[in-house]
């Protein structure tokens, strides 16, 4: 008698699914759909941290504006250097960084000098003070100095009509320092991009809300509102949306009718109350829906209008993983950023890892120094994407590759520090 066919799908648990698109071209194919924003603003440098520079910053001055001294001592003519032994020459003025000296000194003369001074006219070299012997209107040197030492020359940091900040630059505390020096008090930066997001799921609730049997209380909102934050985003949170047919379509619309971006956690696996794929089906465009990595294959790429979409799984873990290598370089150059790779090391592993070949594994990690300066790393106990304590206590991804197998303590790992992405 024949037995009836048992349905078997690839699922989120299987070490290999055909159907998946490997990270890196999921990557390239997001970034590929991605344009900056348009519209730009005047904001004074004091606002501008963190944001996004719009077109090229140059510098109208030199800096430093005028020849000056790098060290407090003696201002001299490289000619009255000894060529061995020693000389003494005449001290006949002071030079202070806001109140230079006016005079000309002659030969066999030298200006008292401090850092940041301009140079007297015909003064080329600076002795430090601890090089030189002092005895009233005299000092005296030896021939251990060399013409030109301890001046900073005009524009020796930053010449005038200099590009010193990029187009795409996000500006840092020491951009903010480096502008000042330069005399510039308003910038042009990139508007802030507009993000929403909402999650799905009948047994969400916010906080406040009692907990009826089966219910959780909602954390990926609260991920997603820190790491958009911390991005610059401007933030539209729209809630635990029901798990209604109509209530999903109308999410969708609303979000593409104001939002640069529409992120969601939930709804993007093949459960029957699962309606985030219908509604994009509907309303948007679907680039992908699958990608071969753990945790976090069910990842969905596409657009709801003019918004792009980002349909992350619902468990904590995939959520966060998900939005940090696929979402945040996106919307980094959503906002105009340059993009930058982020930083690989190579680490010792001090646990065992397990895993199979067929998708690529982001394990959460603690990367510190052992005993002999050389970077080991060992895993934030267990790894299920359930488990947002393997977020909270890592410092760091241990990376996986798609053929790799499984990790013996002492192997060598890849490891992308938080440090890096966060």
């Amino acid at each position: 008698m024949n037995q009836p066919t048992v349905k078997a799908d690839p699922s989120c648990m299987d070490d290999y699914d055909p159907d998946s698109l490997l990270a890196d071209d999921a990557i390239r194919r997001i970034c590929d759909q991605v344009a900056p924003v348009e519209g730009v603003e005047k904001v004074a440098i004091r606002s501008a941290l963190q944001r996004i520079l719009a077109t090229d910053l140059h510098s109208t001055i030199d800096v430093p504006g005028q020849t000056n001294s790098a060290m407090d001592g003696y201002a001299l003519q490289s000619g009255d250097l000894p060529d061995d032994g020693s000389r003494t020459l005449k001290v006949v003025g002071t030079a202070w960084a806001g109140r230079p000296f006016e005079g000309a000194p002659g030969p066999a003369e030298c200006v008292r000098i401090m850092t940041g001074a301009p140079m007297p006219a015909k003064m080329d070299t600076v002795v430090m003070q601890e090089h030189a012997s002092r005895d009233g209107d005299f000092i005296r040197i030896d021939a251990r100095h060399k013409p030109g030492q301890n001046v900073r020359a005009a524009g020796e940091d930053i010449a005038a009509g200099e590009c010193v900040l990029p187009v795409g630059k996000r500006i840092t505390p020491a951009d903010l320092g480096l502008m000042a020096s330069l005399g510039i008090g308003e910038i042009r930066v990139r508007r802030r991009i507009r993000a929403a997001f909402f999650s799905t799921g009948d047994e969400l609730r916010s906080i406040g809300e009692p907990l009826a049997s089966g219910m959780i209380y909602d954390s990926n909102r609260y991920t997603l509102y820190g790491m958009l934050a911390r991005l610059g985003a401007d933030i539209l949170d729209m809630g635990v949306i029901p798990d209604r047919r109509e209530d999903t379509f109308k999410a969708f619309r609303d979000a593409a009718g104001c939002a640069d971006v529409l992120i969601t956690s939930g709804g993007v696996s093949v459960g029957d109350a699962d309606f985030v794929k219908e509604a994009l089906d509907a309303t948007g465009r679907v680039e992908f829906w699958k990608v071969a990595m753990k945790p976090g294959r069910p990842l969905a790429f596409g657009s709801v209008g003019d918004a792009l979409f980002f349909g992350l799984p619902g468990n904590p873990v995939s959520v966060m993983v998900t939005f940090y290598l696929f979402v945040q370089p996106a919307l980094r150059r959503l906002m105009g950023e340059l993009a930058q790779a982020p930083l690989l090391l190579k680490a010792r592993s001090e646990s065992r890892l397990r895993k199979k070949a067929g998708r690529t594994e982001y394990q959460r990690g603690v990367l510190m120094d052992d005993a002999n300066g050389d970077l080991v790393v060992k895993k934030t106990g267990p790894q299920g994407s359930g488990i947002l304590t393997s977020m909270s206590e890592a410092n760091c991804f241990v990376i996986l590759p798609l053929e790799a197998e499984s990790v013996e303590p002492g192997d060598i790992v890849t490891v992308l520090p938080f440090s890096e992405i966060a």
